[in-house]
């Protein structure tokens, strides 16, 4: 589906739901993410901070865990807010996470307009690399 025709407002209102259930008792800065997936699915996460910092997860880890866990395939739009359902861009390892669950063709609506992931991650590593 092209950017145009697909309906950025409904995902982006299902990352702003997502957000409202963050664990962020540290930052303060809750983090929602919502995606769809190859056959449709919609999926969200959400940031889930921890007392020893570097074991937090990103609301983008546990999207990538419902997407398998509900039965994989490819993510296929992604957006991700913050607590006040501001689009925000993906940190550097949620980049990664996701184009090795969508691709680089995966689109991403970020805080300068639709962009395909290969744009977002340009020269990216990847399974293909394994080979």
């Amino acid at each position: 589906m092209a950017a145009e025709d697909f309906d950025w407002e409904a995902l982006t209102a299902a990352a702003a739901e997502a957000s409202r259930h963050a664990y962020a008792p540290y930052s303060h800065f809750a983090v929602g993410a919502a995606a769809t997936a190859d056959d449709g699915r919609v999926l969200t996460g959400c940031n889930v901070e921890n007392a020893a910092y570097g074991v937090g997860l990103c609301a983008e880890c546990g999207l990538v865990s419902q997407l398998h866990l509900t039965g994989g395939g490819k993510l296929t739009h992604f957006v991700c807010v913050n607590g006040e359902g501001e689009v925000i861009m993906p940190c550097g390892r949620c980049r990664q996470l996701l184009h090795e669950n969508g691709g680089p063709g995966l689109l991403l609506l970020t805080v300068s307009g639709v962009k395909r992931m290969d744009e977002v991650l340009p020269d990216a590593f990847g399974p293909d690399d394994l080979d």
